[in-house]
């Protein structure tokens, strides 16, 4: 499966490239991560959960990072192991680029499985694999650009230091380093 994609992000290239590097924040933008453990020199380690049609598969692999050109340009790759599910591999080579007020991202992504979930076919695991990858790429720019939302309280006994405590809020990460 190959995807090519571009958008929009508001924010400077600089943002933008500290967020890709950041392991929290890849966390938080790949759907059914459990955990991201690790740094862009040496890679990552990723525990990961999906279900392709009715195949549901906890992955556990890793995630490197290279051709690396700062602020401008890098390749993502990454392999799981789904155990009797089978195996995914793939990535992504990002650019970045100044564009008015903020940065145009552009991705080419290239994804293959194996195993079991290949046998549900190349149109269900095409379909997924645009899914996600347009899922991670719209988490990533909300990580970013989004306004920070007001916290709810559900009950007057909570205080808004609790609410701040359960999950973190939209455009943090550029409010952090900002």
């Amino acid at each position: 499966m190959k995807l090519a994609e571009e958008r929009h992000i508001a924010a400077d290239p600089a943002t933008v490239w500290a967020a890709v590097l950041d392991a929290e924040v890849l966390k938080q933008c790949v759907p059914g991560c459990e955990s991201l453990t690790g740094n862009p020199t040496d890679g990552f380690e990723a525990v990961v959960t999906q279900k392709v049609g009715p195949v549901k598969a906890r992955f556990t692999g890793v995630v490197t990072l290279s051709d690396m050109v700062e602020g401008k340009s890098l390749r993502i790759t990454g392999e799981g192991k789904g155990g009797v599910a089978g195996f995914a591999k793939g990535g992504a080579y990002v650019t970045m680029e100044p564009e008015g007020d903020g940065t145009k991202l552009t991705y080419d992504v290239e994804a293959s499985v194996g195993g079991k979930i290949a046998q549900l076919g190349s149109r269900i695991i095409d379909g997924f694999a645009k899914n996600l990858a347009e899922e991670f790429f719209n988490r990533f720019q909300n990580a970013i650009e989004a306004p920070a939302e007001e916290p709810e309280a559900e009950s007057g006994t909570e205080t808004a230091a609790d609410d701040a405590t359960e999950t973190p809020k939209k455009g943090w990460f550029r409010r952090l380093i900002g």
